[in-house]
């Protein structure tokens, strides 16, 4: 599992103080990038070689309303590697392990060029399969 901590911006929020729906997968995408770094594959590299990853289906589940400057977790695992895309559970949770959000996100892998399907590169299929 990877965990990557955020706070919660006033940016984030409407105007009570409640992060706005939409930014949860933000938190989500930002996190997925984050361990794709931490594991050091950089999208930079990929999108020059023609590997994009775009999500393809997403599900997500509000649980409870996260609030401007909370410190809160992204813990994110890979659930299942296919050929060409990757299946990932996703939570936001605070310190104590309360969930507010949890999804589960297809990203399929892609060349860029064409906009089609392609295998996932076998350096990150071990990464991610050595995290699970």
């Amino acid at each position: 599992m990877f965990v990557w901590p955020i706070s919660i911006y006033f940016e984030d929020t409407d105007a009570g103080g409640v992060v706005y729906h939409s930014n949860y997968l933000n938190f989500f995408e930002r996190a997925r990038t984050q361990w794709l770094k931490a594991m050091g594959i950089r999208q930079a590299q990929l999108l020059a070689d023609d590997i994009a990853f775009v999500v393809k289906h997403a599900e997500i589940d509000f649980r409870k309303a996260a609030k401007f400057e909370q410190d809160l977790l992204v813990e994110s695992k890979v659930k299942e590697i296919k050929k060409a895309s990757l299946v990932f559970h996703q939570r936001l949770v605070d310190h104590q392990g309360d969930c507010y959000c949890e999804a589960t996100v297809v990203v399929a892998c892609i060349s860029l060029s064409r906009m089609r399907p392609r295998a996932i590169p076998l350096n990150i299929v071990q990464e991610f399969d050595s995290a699970r």
